[in-house]
């Protein structure tokens, strides 16, 4: 299964970048074995329309459209379920055994999703009901997305 990282917003170069791209380098070496494939990421502005609902729609078109086809998703909200590490990494391997080709993991811009890609989403999830700068969040998905390959390629989890 190939994994998309999708985003509104672009991370600026420093060290916030620098530390996503070293869990997204690691999830590119471990992966494949398991069937996970990092496929990159898909940066894309903010939208630039006057009203929130109007920015929404406009970034979940675009979003959407920037998939490729067929690719389900996974979107990074607030209101969503809070998984462990474990139940994040069965829930992928879950996927992923179902024969699914494409999988997005998706982050909103600073308006969050639009309600018709959180209901067309495979499933919602939360790093909790904080709000984090989108570079944090990006961070914390790439570091999890590595972590679940570790769990599925059986290494030793320390909270096991």
């Amino acid at each position: 299964m190939r994994l998309t990282l999708a985003a509104i917003g672009k991370m600026k170069a420093g060290p916030e970048q620098e530390l996503a791209a070293r869990y997204l380098d690691r999830l590119r070496k471990a992966g494949p074995p398991l069937g996970l494939d990092f496929a990159g990421v898909v940066e894309l502005p903010e939208s630039r329309f006057s009203t929130v609902m109007e920015r929404k729609r406009d970034e979940a078109s675009r979003l959407q459209a920037a998939l490729p086809e067929g690719c389900r998703f996974i979107v990074l909200d607030e209101t969503g379920k809070t998984p462990s590490s474990e139940d994040f990494a069965s829930d992928l391997a879950t996927i992923r055994d179902e024969g699914l080709r494409d999988l997005a993991l998706v982050i909103g811009g600073p308006d969050g999703l639009s309600d018709e890609m959180r209901k067309s989403a495979l499933r919602v999830l939360a790093f909790g009901r904080l709000t984090f700068p989108h570079q944090i969040v990006r961070i914390l998905l790439a570091e999890q997305l590595y972590r679940a390959a570790t769990i599925l390629a059986g290494h030793p989890y320390h909270r096991s």
